[in-house]
């Protein structure tokens, strides 16, 4: 009787582990904590789009030096704190998602918060959830982000499976502004893009299209703006 009772113990106790493991397993991969393959464009006959715009004259363009600037921040793991800042920007070892915007502008030399505050001020029927504008917060809420990339940027498709049109630098909005990052030129094995984002996340810079649910896609264009909306670093 005790040697059936022991097998039998023995045998849950081994389902369990196989269970435990599974599940392990599938978080493991479902948050990008395993090591996987990235892939570029041309791996998929893509072609990778510049800009013809080099704003801050570095000999870079506009998209890359977007993409390099989220990139920066995605390396230096700042840590996830949306407090309030009094100055408005944050120290460079916290941030939340919409900081990876600011700072990968900033590596383009473009004041995005400048730019934020500036078209609050000429269209505040445009930002009707803002009571009272303060330049410390407003540009650090992807909702006011939205409004503003959907005036000055060009609105793209959502549908993750149009690969081609998903290129390095592009800002994309998950969640009816609940989450914003930038596309890498990193992709998985389907040819999606990897996105570089602060969600406190151990990548930043991952395979997160099939995780979100994209309400927003932008590629800002500075050769259709005009030039007196453009605010440099």
């Amino acid at each position: 009787m005790r040697k059936k009772r022991g097998k039998t113990v023995r045998i849950i106790l081994t389902g369990t582990l196989i269970v435990l493991a599974v599940n392990v397993f599938f978080l493991a991969s479902h948050f990008n904590l395993l090591p996987q393959k990235s892939y570029t464009a041309a791996d998929f006959n893509i072609e990778t789009i510049t800009s013809d715009v080099d704003f801050n004259e570095n000999g870079i363009d506009d998209y890359t030096d977007i993409l390099l600037g989220a990139r920066k921040d995605a390396q230096n793991k700042p840590k996830y704190d949306g407090a309030y800042q009094q100055g408005g920007y944050p120290p460079n070892d916290i941030g939340v998602c919409s900081d990876v915007v600011w700072r990968a502008f900033k590596n383009a030399g473009y004041n995005l918060r400048d730019m934020v505050d500036a078209d609050i001020q000429n269209r505040r029927d445009a930002y009707p959830r803002i009571e009272k504008p303060d330049t410390n917060i407003d540009f650090r809420r992807v909702r006011n982000l939205r409004i503003f990339f959907e005036k000055y940027a060009v609105s793209l498709t959502q549908d993750i499976h149009e690969t081609d049109q998903w290129q390095p630098g592009d800002i994309v909005i998950f969640g009816n502004d609940k989450h914003i990052g930038i596309v890498s030129d990193k992709r998985n094995k389907d040819g999606h893009t990897y996105i570089i984002h602060n969600g406190g996340q151990p990548n930043r810079e991952e395979d997160y299209l099939k995780r979100g649910t994209v309400t927003g896609h932008y590629r800002f264009d500075a050769a259709l703006i005009d030039m007196e909306e453009l605010i440099p670093w």
